[in-house]
């Protein structure tokens, strides 16, 4: 089983940046695809965005063109560079690795946004 971890989550003002990290047990180029996922308690954990091993990224529309994700292969590492966050982008960001036979989840960065 793949080990994810992630890091990056705090604190942060309105209008302000955080860039997570997600770095892999494993080569990140066995995975079909990788992704970022976000949940606020109480609500179903939604996707942010997604990489697949080409490099080809998709966006869920969420972000609203403030966040980009990428990847350093040689350091096993996932990023999501997010900016203008607003209070509605507080939550538990999770990484999302899947080798097409199972996915798993990282145990998350808490993204905490103050207006």
């Amino acid at each position: 089983q793949v080990k994810l971890v992630e890091s990056g989550g705090g604190l942060v003002q309105a209008g302000g940046s955080l860039r997570l990290s997600c770095v892999a047990s494993e080569s990140i180029l066995s995975f079909d695809h990788m992704a970022w996922y976000r949940q606020v308690p109480g609500q179903l954990r939604e996707l942010v965005a997604s990489i697949t091993s080409g490099g080809s990224t998709f966006y869920s529309g969420l972000e609203k063109g403030r966040f980009t994700i990428s990847r350093d292969i040689d350091k096993n590492t996932m990023y999501l560079q997010m900016i203008s966050l607003s209070v509605e982008d507080t939550a538990v960001y999770y990484c999302y690795a899947d080798n097409g036979h199972r996915g798993d989840f990282g145990r998350g960065t808490q993204v905490t946004v103050s207006s």
